[in-house]
């Protein structure tokens, strides 16, 4: 089975109700879009806006990384790879092979769990409990203990 096959694919976008903004703003620009002849293009602003929400995603499975921007878009298997770039107030980056970045659009360090879910492991996952093991003591070697003697005063 193949890893594709065991983790479907995941899609970050930006909320949908980021949308409310765009309608708001449209809704707010009315009476100055209306007042003079050629003010009508204030509504291009809330339209862009509406195209960067629908339009910038990244998509990720057991085999690839597709970052989608506002007017491109990037695809990067996991081999390629190197690290995830975090920062810990913007959307992650993919470290490629050569040192090159790829901006992963609408993923956070919040959603690094998912992403290394998603990865197979690639991705460490800052979550997850650690799978340390005490260290066996061997019963052959002596008990070494480094603690000085206690001083004795003269007292």
């Amino acid at each position: 089975m193949a890893a594709s096959d065991d983790v479907p694919k995941v899609v970050f976008r930006i909320p949908t109700p980021a949308l409310i903004a765009a309608g708001s703003a449209a809704v707010c620009a009315t009476p100055v879009a209306w007042a003079a002849p050629g003010l009508q293009a204030l509504y291009l602003l809330p339209a862009a806006f509406v195209w960067w929400v629908l339009r910038n995603r990244t998509t990720v499975d057991g085999e690839r990384i597709v970052a989608r921007s506002t007017f491109g878009k990037r695809v990067v298997g996991w081999s390629d790879v190197k690290a995830i770039k975090v920062v810990p107030k913007g959307w992650l980056s993919a470290v490629l092979a050569d040192d090159s970045l790829v901006r992963l659009p609408a993923v956070r360090a919040g959603h690094l769990p998912m992403l290394s879910l998603v990865s197979g492991g690639r991705v460490a996952d800052p979550t997850a409990e650690p799978d340390v093991e005490e260290p066996a003591e061997d019963a052959s070697a002596p008990n070494e203990d480094t603690t000085p003697p206690p001083l004795k005063s003269e007292e």
